[in-house]
C-alpha cells in the first residue's frame, strides 16, 4: 500500500512539474515576442524601396513577324535559238555582264557564205530592175516584165534578211545586266536550243516575296516598308512593297505581297530565307508600360503610381501588347510616376522609398 502511494505521489509531482514548465515557457516566449517583435513590426511597416518610370507618350508600331523568300529581280536560263557547234565563249563564270554583251558564238560559216551569194544575186537583180524601169519609161518593155524584175529583186532582199536573222541567232547575248552563273557547255561542243548555257541573274535590286493573312490586306499598300534579315548576314535590310496579288489564296487565306530591296553590294543572296518584320500601322501618341506593371483584377486591370512617397492603385484599360510592353489606353497620363518594381509588395497607401527614376 505504501509503495502504491509513493508511486502516485511521484506521478503527481511529475505532472505538476510539466505543467509548471509549460506555463513558465509560454510566458517567456510571449515576453520575447513582445520585445523583439516591435523591431520586426517596425521593419515591415517601413517604406518599400521601388523604382518608378515617368509615363510619357510614345509611338507604337503594330507589327507582325512572317517569313518569305528572296529572289533576284530578273532570272533567266540562257539558251541558243539555233543548233550548232560552239566556236567561242566570251564570259567567265560568276562575273558581271552587261546587257547586249556577246556570251557565246555558234558556227555560222555556212550561213555567211549563203548570205554572200545572195548579196551577189541582189546586186544583179537590182541592175536588171533598173534597166527594165528605164525601158518601161521608153515603152520598150511591158509592165509585166518590169514587175517580174522588181519582184525578183525584192525577193532576194527578203532572203538576205532571213539569212541575217539566222546569223544573229548564232550569237547569244545577255538580255539584261547581271551576274552569270556556272556554265554547262564548252567550246567545240554541240549546242541545241534545249541546252541551258548558264543562268543569268540580276541581283540589284532583289525581290522579297511573302504572304500575309487576309485580314491585314487593307493595311498593306504600295510603298509600305518592311524590315528583314537573312541567315548569311547579321544586318537588317529594308524593302519597299511594290506589288500585291489581287486574289486571296483559297487554301491558306493569305495574300501574296512582293517588295523590292536595294542590293548594291550583293549582300543579299538569291533564293535565301527571309525573316520579315512588317509594320501594319502606327499609333503616333500612346502610352506603353512594362508588362509586369499591369496587375490583372477580376473585372479590369490596375497599376500602382507613386505620389508623395505613397503608393496608389489606378485602374487602367489596356489594348495591344508586345513581348515586353503593353499599351494603356485609359487610366494613365503623361507625367505620372509609375511603379515598375516591387509590385508584389504593393498595396494602396503603402509608404515608398524611391531608389531610381526611369525616363
Amino acid at each position: 500500500m505504501k509503495i502504491r502511494y509513493i508511486v502516485y505521489i511521484v506521478i503527481a509531482l511529475l505532472i505538476a512539474f510539466l505543467v509548471y514548465n509549460k506555463l513558465h515557457g509560454d510566458s517567456k516566449k510571449e515576453g520575447m515576442g513582445q520585445g523583439g517583435g516591435g523591431g520586426k513590426g517596425g521593419k515591415k511597416g517601413g517604406p518599400v524601396p521601388v523604382m518608378v518610370q515617368i509615363v510619357k507618350d510614345t509611338v507604337m508600331n503594330n507589327t507582325i513577324d512572317i517569313t518569305g523568300t528572296v529572289d533576284p529581280n530578273e532570272r533567266v536560263n540562257l539558251i541558243s535559238q539555233t543548233a550548232g557547234n560552239i566556236t567561242d565563249i566570251y564570259f567567265s563564270e560568276g562575273t558581271h555582264v552587261n546587257k547586249g554583251q556577246v556570251l557565246v558564238k555558234v558556227y555560222d560559216q555556212d550561213l555567211q557564205a549563203t548570205l554572200k551569194q545572195t548579196q551577189y544575186q541582189i546586186a544583179l537583180a537590182k541592175e536588171n530592175e533598173y534597166r527594165n524601169r528605164v525601158l518601161l519609161q521608153k515603152e520598150a518593155v511591158s509592165r509585166q516584165e518590169y514587175d517580174t524584175s522588181l519582184s525578183s529583186y525584192n525577193t532576194l532582199k527578203a532572203q538576205a534578211d532571213v539569212i541575217r536573222a539566222q546569223i544573229s541567232r548564232t550569237v547569244v547575248r545577255a538580255p539584261f545586266s547581271g551576274v552569270i552563273g556556272l556554265r554547262n557547255v564548252s567550246p567545240g561542243g554541240y549546242l541545241s536550243p534545249s541546252t541551258a548555257i548558264a543562268t543569268l541573274v540580276s541581283t540589284n535590286p532583289m525581290k522579297v516575296t511573302f504572304n500575309i493573312p487576309e485580314r491585314y490586306r487593307s493595311l498593306v499598300k504600295d510603298g509600305s516598308k518592311i524590315t528583314f534579315n537573312i541567315a548569311s548576314s547579321r544586318k537588317n535590310f529594308t524593302a519597299t512593297v511594290y506589288a500585291i496579288d489581287p486574289a486571296v489564296d483559297p487554301a491558306s487565306r493569305t495574300v501574296t505581297v512582293r517588295a523590292r530591296a536595294a542590293n548594291p553590294d550583293n549582300e543579299i543572296n538569291a533564293g535565301g530565307f527571309a525573316k520579315i518584320n512588317l509594320i501594319l500601322e502606327q499609333t503616333p501618341r500612346t502610352i506603353m508600360v512594362p508588362t509586369q506593371c499591369v496587375v490583372p483584377d477580376l473585372k479590369s486591370s490596375k497599376v500602382f503610381i507613386a505620389r508623395n512617397d505613397t503608393a496608389y492603385a489606378r485602374p487602367v484599360k489596356t489594348d495591344n501588347r508586345t513581348a515586353t510592353q503593353i499599351e494603356v489606353i485609359e487610366g494613365l497620363k503623361p507625367g505620372d510616376s509609375l511603379i515598375v518594381s516591387g509590385i508584389i509588395q504593393m498595396r494602396p497607401k503603402v509608404p515608398l522609398k524611391i531608389v531610381k527614376v526611369l525616363h
